[in-house]
């Protein structure tokens, strides 16, 4: 798993603006005053990501109650993601980083092995941003079954 461009808790967050599943442009700056999980996963509509995404949505009301916007980035263009989040009625922005400009800035782009191969890809991570734009929570690897419910121990909601 690569180590460079690793946040950490305390970093200033790289602002982002993408086109979100519904072509409009959303970026970081939009969340200014609230907090906002970010979270990078590599493909929309595979398994471990459907998983990942439908627990963000049913976990929904207990961020949106702690303060706690969720947004979802990966390759895909924006077309596959409005599909993904029809076919899986999710209910927060999922956006589009097709150049791969902004998951390296965030250390979620890189070398990684997977049933003992190395690849270059998306590296499944999941932060936490406070309301001024700084790194809360930093979680590089994780696993998509079970992430949310960790992440919702470890925020104490």
């Amino acid at each position: 798993m690569a180590a460079d461009n690793r946040l950490t808790p305390g970093d200033v967050a790289p602002d982002f603006s993408l086109t979100s599943d519904t072509g409009e442009t959303v970026s970081l700056a939009d969340y200014r005053g609230r907090r906002v999980v970010v979270y990078f996963y590599p493909a929309a509509n595979t398994p471990g990501c459907t998983k990942e995404a439908c627990d963000f949505t049913e976990n929904l009301a207990t961020f949106d109650d702690a303060g706690i916007d969720v947004v979802g980035i990966s390759p895909d263009k924006p077309e596959k993601l409005a599909k993904f989040r029809a076919d899986q009625g999710l209910t927060f922005p999922l956006l589009s980083d097709v150049d791969k400009t902004v998951m390296p800035a965030w250390g979620a782009w890189g070398e990684k092995t997977m049933y003992g191969r190395t690849s270059t890809g998306v590296i499944r991570s999941t932060f936490v941003v406070d309301a001024e734009g700084k790194i809360e929570v930093a979680q590089y690897g994780v696993k998509a079954t079970g992430h949310v419910g960790r992440l919702l121990r470890d925020l104490k909601l």
